[in-house]
């Protein structure tokens, strides 16, 4: 019941300030520090980086479809395929936001807790604490590092996606669908290491939660 009120809590003030000093002083004071805040945008990224996979998958169903069309309506199969590069795009900006999210509030937390190991006089539980940052810092830099490796992904496929987005739209016959299926290939290819990529961040998110919240 505590986190789930934690998370109502950061969800209200998201939208007021979410890179201000004030924003995270304003959650410590109802009670919410940056590590719940931090455990909290690296499950939204987790999140996020699932519902990328999935709809670059759905991308490649539609891309696929387009190369295997037998006869019908062209221009309602552009439409779709269209529509599935549009959402990509969205849920692109949705992933850079979400890491951009977690590296602020990161670079909050290790400040503070830097700051706050110099305000130790007991050598042991300074050592302790220094021991336990130098640590959180190594899984973040993990943690980070996967998720702008998938993130640098990205971009090739939606270009390719746009490539040929734009060229069925500028012709809608069947030489344009030959064309396309030319590139299936390489198509298939990228998005299979773009979705690889998007399950070791995962992976690297769940874990590096699992040791914040030891």
């Amino acid at each position: 019941m505590k986190m789930v009120r934690h998370l109502v809590v950061i969800t209200l003030l998201g939208s007021l300030v979410a890179c201000s000093s004030a924003y995270y002083s304003g959650l410590e004071k109802v009670g919410i520090p940056k590590r719940d805040v931090m455990v909290h945008r690296v499950e939204k990224a987790r999140d996020t980086q699932e519902e990328t996979k999935a709809q670059f998958k759905s991308a490649l169903a539609q891309f696929t479809a387009v190369t295997n069309f037998k006869g019908g309506d062209l221009e309602k199969v552009y439409t779709k395929l269209n529509d599935e590069y549009e959402a990509s795009v969205k849920q692109a900006a949705l992933v850079r936001k979400r890491i951009d999210d977690i590296d602020s509030v990161s670079n909050a937390l290790f400040t503070e807790w830097a700051a706050e190991i110099e305000q130790y006089q007991s050598v042991t539980l300074k050592r302790s604490s220094q021991q336990k940052l130098t640590a959180t810092k190594q899984h973040y830099q993990q943690l980070i590092a996967a998720m702008n490796k998938a993130e640098a992904k990205i971009s090739p496929v939606l270009s390719i996606f746009k490539d040929q987005v734009l060229y069925l739209k500028h012709n809608l016959n069947a030489r344009a669908i030959a064309s396309l299926k030319n590139e299936l290939g390489s198509v298939q290819s990228d998005v299979g290491s773009l979705v690889a990529a998007m399950e070791s961040s995962i992976n690297e998110a769940n874990a590096f939660i699992k040791t914040v919240e030891k």
